[in-house]
């Protein structure tokens, strides 16, 4: 009985994947049609940067593996990653310090990430392009009229709220910053909110938030994909993107609007220093003898076992490193409001310190997994349905 549950499981599960596998087939085909051609060949941008196709390969295997995808996509995300330049984008700055354009621009070696973001087909940039004034508001207004239901919209920053939005106006016309989000978002295939600005204020929603400054999803009312973090890794923008151009749609997500599969686990899972905590050995202060042996950093204040994030897997500066590694404890940047719920920095949270640490930790976990799982139900309904347009349109024609 046993084998026969085990037989019919793996008959279900290879059928799943072979469904999944034609429909990322046919929607790369009809990207392929659909979308204007790439500027540079994407296989000669790499000869060009001294990338092999065995790197390429490599590549292709640990994306598949970090998109939480088994082997058998390995073809198809090599197939989304030279398509990536074909993808337009456009990017709006809203209340923020381009931070995360920084985070995504700055890089010492070409690896096949920061290729993809440097050949991505820009259609609007505030910081990077050339025009400003009547030219720049030209260059999105040809955008929104090219490229109708067709572009990925990136927002970067907090929308302010308060007085009609006009604490933040934009452009020769006075827009305010809320008039062009809901302009530009209304006419995207979909809205990605990268750094936790756009995802959830950040900073500038922090109390006692005068302008009443807000993330893109609560100011617009809409559904957006959360790449938080200040700034947040670009690995997991560039993942989303893939993830997109793969199956013409939305990843899965959490409660909170952001990927699963980069987002499901808690800084705490995958920190090299978690044997510490375990062990019970904590850095008391800055300096001592247990930050010297690299010894848990939750006494001065490391908020990762209340932060979920892959940090501690896809690592900063070209993956050589992240904050806990270098010494310092995770921030939770990837969380709403962090500024005011993990503040004290640099201290415990105190009612985590009183409780015990980790059953506090795991109270909340337990909560936010609730809401993963809540969203990942959602966005399963919202494939269903969209899929079930496709079919009836598919036996009307």
């Amino acid at each position: 009985m046993a084998h026969q549950k085990s037989a019919h499981y793996d008959r279900v599960v290879r059928k799943q994947y072979r469904e999944w596998l034609d429909r990322c087939s046919v929607h790369l085909d009809r990207m392929d049609s659909e979308l204007p051609p790439p500027v540079e060949d994407f296989r000669d941008v790499l000869k060009e940067r001294g990338v092999s196709r065995r790197s390429f390969l490599k590549w292709t295997s640990i994306m598949t593996g970090t998109l939480m995808l088994p082997p058998v996509f390995k073809p198809m995300v090599a197939r989304a990653a030279e398509q990536f330049s074909r993808v337009p984008v456009v990017w709006l700055h809203m209340a923020e310090c381009t931070g995360c354009s920084e985070a995504l621009l700055r890089t010492s070696y070409p690896n096949i990430d920061d290729i993809l973001l440097d050949t991505i087909s820009l259609e609007y940039h505030e910081t990077l392009m050339a025009a400003s004034g009547y030219q720049a508001e030209q260059c999105l207004e040809k955008a929104l009229h090219d490229f109708p239901g067709k572009f990925v919209c990136v927002v970067e920053g907090a929308i302010p709220l308060a007085m009609g939005g006009r604490y933040l106006t934009l452009g020769p016309k006075g827009k305010t910053g809320l008039e062009v989000a809901r302009e530009v978002t209304s006419k995207a295939a979909m809205t990605i909110c990268i750094g936790s600005c756009s995802a959830f204020g950040n900073v500038q929603a922090a109390k006692p938030n005068p302008t009443d400054a807000a993330g893109v999803g609560r100011a617009l009312g809409l559904q957006t994909v959360n790449i938080a973090g200040c700034p947040p890794n670009p690995i997991n923008f560039v993942g989303t993107i893939l993830h997109y151009l793969m199956f013409g749609g939305l990843p899965a997500l959490d409660g909170l609007g952001r990927p699963v599969w980069a987002y499901g686990k808690r800084i705490h899972d995958y920190c090299e220093r978690r044997p510490h905590y375990d062990a019970g050995e904590f850095v008391e202060e800055w300096g001592d003898d247990g930050a010297g042996k690299g010894w848990c950093l939750y006494k001065v204040g490391c908020k990762g076992p209340y932060t979920f994030a892959n940090c501690g897997r896809v690592r900063f500066n070209d993956g050589i490193s992240w904050p806990i590694m270098a010494g310092h404890g995770c921030i939770g940047c990837t969380e709403p409001n962090f500024w005011d719920t993990m503040a004290p920095l640099e201290k415990p949270i105190q009612d985590a310190a009183i409780g015990g640490g980790e059953a506090t930790v795991d109270r909340i976990a337990m909560g936010l997994t609730v809401a993963t799982v809540a969203g990942i139900a959602a966005h399963a309904g919202a494939t269903a349905w969209v899929h079930r347009n496709d079919n009836d349109t598919a036996n009307k024609e």
